[in-house]
């Protein structure tokens, strides 16, 4: 995480906890457990007849790939180790067992002609240098730049100003700040610097009102629901989008304006609507607050140039329908224009959340190996998608995704279910279009991982917020589940909405 970043040491701590707790004397009979028990999976499947999964035709690779996926999807539920590492073993997996480079005593197979169609390394290893993954760091040396010119906590001072000193207004603004950071910046860093923020209000705040849980809470709630607003906001919105523009499948061609064209305004009334619920479940005791947000920005002539691209990158962003320049590309601009400035140094780019952008390339890596191998056509052969009612299809993924998305990682749960949503949406088109089609399906799964914040560790802005010791965790589940029943039901009534009238 960003150490320049206001709030880090917020961050830092989360993340010691986390780490510490991981690594506990207490806990070390229980991860060797659950790795044993992932391993005896992924040996067990290895290991086991071909005949014996029940699908005509399937190879020795799709085997080999359909243990390594379903031993990733027990390593990232289980959480014996970090969800990043996770995907850089399976990618390691992949290469060296199920590609055309792998070792030669996993090519030498009893029955050649069972062996099946290999992987190109090539293609496991563009999962890093995948377009999506500029587009993360693009986002990500945007967020550096603009805290190393103070850029961040002048854009907070200023956008709080209007809402005045009513606490209610208080409130909203910081849900609308919040919401709008989290759309270009790291969610857990908006959380710590808006945290950072807010840290003096609480202690102003009487200890026996309830405003100072809602103030808590609206930090989280915004982090998590503003980030769903563009492609770069979280992880699961650019797993997402690259299987909707997947010029080898959907080929939608979805832009960044275009994507933002739906979900901002959805991202604004859920923001609006997470204000009236605080205010109606914890109300201010205290009727006005005074905001006292430290620190300047800087006028020298770097800082200038970071405002200048900041703005013009945004713009290009939003406009990439208008200009032909792909939000990819576009992404590309602060690379080029920060480190020649000297705005972004060596060190600098040693603080990106490298652990996020190896989890999305590791679900990457799984979404080719499901492809290239032909197991993504087996698996829809040996289950009868297209008879099941699009309703359940639909609905039933972006549950399920919410369900797991409360537990583990919200990346590591788009990165399990968005490849295969993604073929068997493409195998029962026809079927979605009056629900929306494929993009209702797949954006769903990206609303259900952003919604899902009913518990401390569901997401880092959560954690970071109970940490504060402002709520109490009965608290944030009562208003996680509000947010993700009204999120969910408003969600999907606007995909389905836009997706059936040919407007996404």
């Amino acid at each position: 995480m960003y150490k320049i970043f206001p709030g880090f040491n917020l961050v830092e701590s989360y993340h010691e906890w986390k780490k510490n707790h991981r690594r506990s004397e207490s806990r070390t009979p229980e991860r060797a457990i659950k790795l044993l028990f992932c391993f005896v999976v992924l040996t067990t499947l290895w290991c086991l007849p071909l005949d014996v999964f029940g699908m005509e035709g399937l190879t020795v690779v799709e085997k080999r790939v359909m243990a390594i996926f379903l031993f990733s999807t027990v390593m990232w539920i289980l959480e014996a180790v970090p969800a990043w590492t996770t995907s850089m073993l399976a990618v390691g997996l992949l290469l060296f067992t199920a590609s055309d480079s792998s070792l030669w005593f996993f090519r030498d197979v009893p029955v050649p002609e069972l062996y099946g169609t290999p992987i190109k390394y090539t293609s496991i290893l563009h999962s890093f240098a995948d377009p999506i993954i500029m587009l993360f760091i693009g986002g990500f040396i945007l967020a550096i730049a603009a805290t190393k010119c103070g850029l961040d906590v002048m854009l907070a001072r200023v956008m709080l100003k209007p809402f005045g000193t009513q606490s209610r207004f208080v409130l909203l603004g910081f849900i609308i700040v919040t919401g709008v950071f989290s759309m270009f910046l790291s969610n857990t860093a908006t959380a710590a610097m808006m945290l950072t923020f807010l840290t003096p209000v609480l202690k102003a705040l009487p200890a026996d009102g309830k405003g100072k849980v809602a103030l808590a809470l609206s930090i989280p709630i915004a982090a998590n629901v503003g980030g769903m607003a563009t492609p770069i906001g979280t992880p699961p919105n650019a797993i997402v989008l690259k299987y909707l523009n997947d010029p080898n499948g959907l080929n939608l061609n979805i832009g960044f304006g275009e994507w933002m064209s739906f979900m901002l305004p959805f991202t604004l009334v859920i923001m609006l609507i997470a204000w009236i619920v605080l205010l109606k479940l914890f109300p201010f005791k205290q009727k006005t607050i005074e905001l006292n947000i430290e620190g300047e920005a800087k006028k020298d002539w770097r800082s200038i140039v970071v405002y200048v691209t900041f703005a013009v990158t945004v713009l290009l962003w939003i406009t990439d329908k208008y200009t032909g320049v792909n939000s990819n590309v576009v992404a590309m601009l602060p690379l080029a224009v920060f480190p020649i400035t000297g705005i972004i140094t060596k060190r600098d780019l040693e603080e990106i959340n490298w652990s996020v952008l190896w989890m999305v390339a590791g679900g990457f890596a799984l979404g080719v190996a499901l492809q290239e191998t032909g197991l993504a056509s087996n698996i829809i052969e040996a289950i009868p998608f297209n008879t099941w009612p699009p309703a359940v299809m639909i609905i039933g993924s972006g549950l399920i995704c919410y369900a797991m998305a409360n537990f583990i990682s919200h990346t590591a749960t788009a990165a399990l279910l968005v490849p295969i949503l993604a073929i068997v949406g493409m195998s029962m088109k026809d079927i979605l279009l009056p629900l929306g089609g494929v993009e209702t399906l797949l954006i769903g799964v990206a609303l259900g991982s952003s919604l899902a914040m009913i518990l401390p560790i569901s997401t880092p802005p959560n954690a970071l917020a109970h940490a504060t010791g402002m709520i109490e965790q009965k608290y944030m589940v009562k208003t996680g589940v509000i947010m993700g029943v009204i999120g969910l039901s408003l969600g999907y009534a606007m995909l389905i909405f836009l997706g059936s009238r040919g407007l996404i």
